[in-house]
């Protein structure tokens, strides 16, 4: 999700967006807010900073940002401001492949279920022993892991003199993602919101947590696996919503081994905090049985939604349950959807007849 204030008629300049970049060279920054920065730029820097048709200009303001959860794509601050230059040439020149978002819609209202641990254990064993079910086919040397999804973020824009703010979201819209296994190698096609035809994830050295090989080569076991979760997260922010996001990010946009999702799963059943939600809808509209954490700065409910009978993944949602910054509780400040998960041959290559899909 991001939050942007209003500007009428003024352009994203380099020099706000270096102040959304830490120093390049700062050994000190987390590994959460390194990931923020790194999927702020490659997933949204393209988008066109304008208002929904007909809304009224507010006055500008600070710009406040929350957690993202788009897949991460780079793994240094180093690497995180050499794509800042990058997007400034390619956006900023004419003639470019960069194209304008379409127009942000209100954002949705739902009303905020209860969430429980009474049934937490058996809705656990239930996805684990689905997902163990599942036969899941390995990408080969070469090959590619292809997700798509339909997805909603959020943008909100508020009015210093009033005090007033507006929740906006993103259309409904497809992501194309393409990942070696290695996640040295990829794609990312996501029409109206990157540049047209796409964008390459290519590189050297990437953040490994995110690939298939290191999916691949962890513990089976739900205990070890949790420790090797939390390994990964660092910072001052919430330990175990930080965890319980790595894990959704794995499950939306990788592909998971089976033996392994099943004990993802098992792991997530015992981050402090989750609860079951018994009725959550995904982007596509599915009803469906929730894991979900409340995040305690936000107050934003992330919500990983399954189907009720074969407990499939369906998507995601993200629900504010407290009021922040403006956000209104039931606000639906994020949407998801899970289109297709493939294997592929080859970057920006579809799935077709005789290959692998999950």
């Amino acid at each position: 999700m991001i939050r942007n204030p209003w500007r009428h008629n003024e352009p994203l300049d380099h020099a706000e967006l270096a102040r959304l970049l830490p120093p390049p060279a700062d050994p000190r920054l987390a590994a959460d807010r390194q990931d923020l920065l790194e999927e702020y730029l490659m997933s949204e820097i393209h988008q066109s900073d304008h208002a929904p048709a007909g809304a009224a200009a507010p006055a500008a303001s600070p710009a406040r940002r929350r957690p993202l959860r788009r897949a991460v794509l780079f793994a240094t601050p180093v690497a995180a401001a050499a794509a800042l230059a990058v997007v400034v040439s390619v956006g900023g020149a004419p003639g470019t492949n960069t194209v304008a978002a379409p127009a942000l819609v209100k954002a949705p209202v739902v009303q905020i279920e209860e969430g429980s641990t009474v049934q937490l254990a058996s809705t656990v064993r239930e996805i684990a022993a689905a997902a163990t079910a599942r036969t899941t086919p390995q990408p080969g040397p070469g090959q590619f892991v292809y997700i798509k999804s339909r997805v909603s973020f959020m943008s909100t824009r508020n009015n210093v003199d009033t005090g007033e703010s507006t929740t906006w979201v993103q259309p409904l819209h497809d992501r194309e993602v393409w990942k070696s296994p290695d996640g040295t190698k990829g794609w990312l096609d996501e029409p109206g919101y990157q540049d047209k035809g796409g964008i390459t994830l290519d590189n050297k050295e990437p953040r490994k947590q995110s690939t298939y090989q290191w999916l691949a080569a962890q513990p089976s076991d739900p205990d070890a696996l949790l420790k090797s979760v939390y390994a990964t997260v660092s910072g001052d922010r919430d330990h175990d919503q930080q965890a319980f996001r790595e894990i959704g990010s794995l499950i939306r946009e990788q592909l998971v081994p089976s033996a392994l999702a099943a004990s993802l799963y098992q792991a997530v059943g015992k981050i402090p905090g989750v609860v079951v939600i018994e009725h959550a809808q995904d982007a596509s509209g599915r009803d469906g049985i929730a894991l979900a954490r409340l995040d305690p700065q936000t107050g934003e409910r992330s919500e990983w939604i399954f189907d009720r009978e074969t407990h499939q993944y369906l998507g995601s949602r993200g629900v504010q349950v407290r009021e922040f910054d403006g956000v209104k509780p039931g606000t639906v400040v994020e949407q998801t959807t899970i289109v297709t998960r493939a294997i592929v041959d080859a970057k920006n290559q579809r799935p077709g007849a005789g290959q692998a899909t999950v």
